[in-house]
């Protein structure tokens, strides 16, 4: 099974320090925040590895390189500077991807979720990991029914993680362009045809500057 990294966002919210260094390659504790989601996928079995890039990309592929330092074999999606947005990105990656399921994971997330479990869980067209609703997130973004489905339904929500598992006919209807993914989740949610869980475990959404340094204390 092959795995994508969401790594080509411009990071704003980091600013100045993504002013000339992107989001993905902000170091904690001397590790850059791609490099821990990448050595993650890998000690999960997942080793053939596609990241999407954009701005200021060419560091971050000059960085990892095709991936062996890691043990992993990576291959590259550019999207050009401005990028294609979350769901976009996932489209054009596709050719890279395969016609098989897949996950993505978010570059700017440290979460200790198995993702070897991934490996064995049941799929429609989709299937989210979800957590309790941090504080800059009260809202959430689904809600999880007892039978494991999601729904946009207000009682109960959780908050995605960016940790998820996808059959590519999620993706079939819509062409490559500039398009964010919780939109086309969320009406599949509705439809009945994405599943998900929820995690007990640390999850961190590196945001801001902030929420970095809290990461350095952790690691």
């Amino acid at each position: 099974m092959k795995a994508m990294i969401l790594a080509a966002g411009r990071g704003d919210r980091m600013l100045p320090l993504t002013k000339n260094t992107p989001k993905p390659l902000l170091k904690v504790n001397g590790k850059s925040l791609i490099q821990y989601n990448i050595e993650k996928l890998v000690n999960a079995g997942f080793k053939d590895i596609v990241i999407n890039v954009a701005y200021l990309g060419l560091q971050i592929m000059n960085s990892l390189g095709n991936g062996k330092q890691f043990g992993a074999t990576i291959a590259y999606s550019n999207e050009g500077e401005q990028g294609l947005e979350t769901a976009g990105g996932i489209i054009k990656a596709l050719p890279l991807l395969g016609d098989k399921p897949f996950i993505v994971i978010n570059s700017d997330i440290i979460c200790h979720f198995p993702l070897e479990r991934l490996r064995k869980q049941r799929l429609t067209l989709a299937h989210l990991i979800l957590v309790d609703n941090p504080e800059f997130h009260l809202d959430g973004d689904f809600s999880l029914a007892t039978n494991g489905l999601l729904s946009t339904a207000h009682d109960n929500r959780y908050t995605f993680t960016g940790i998820g598992l996808y059959n590519p006919k999620l993706f079939e209807n819509h062409e490559i362009n500039k398009l964010k993914l919780g939109p086309i989740l969320k009406d599949a949610a509705d439809k009945g045809y994405v599943s998900g869980e929820k995690f007990m475990g640390l999850w961190m959404d590196i945001g801001t500057p902030q929420r970095l340094q809290e990461l350095e204390l952790l690691t």
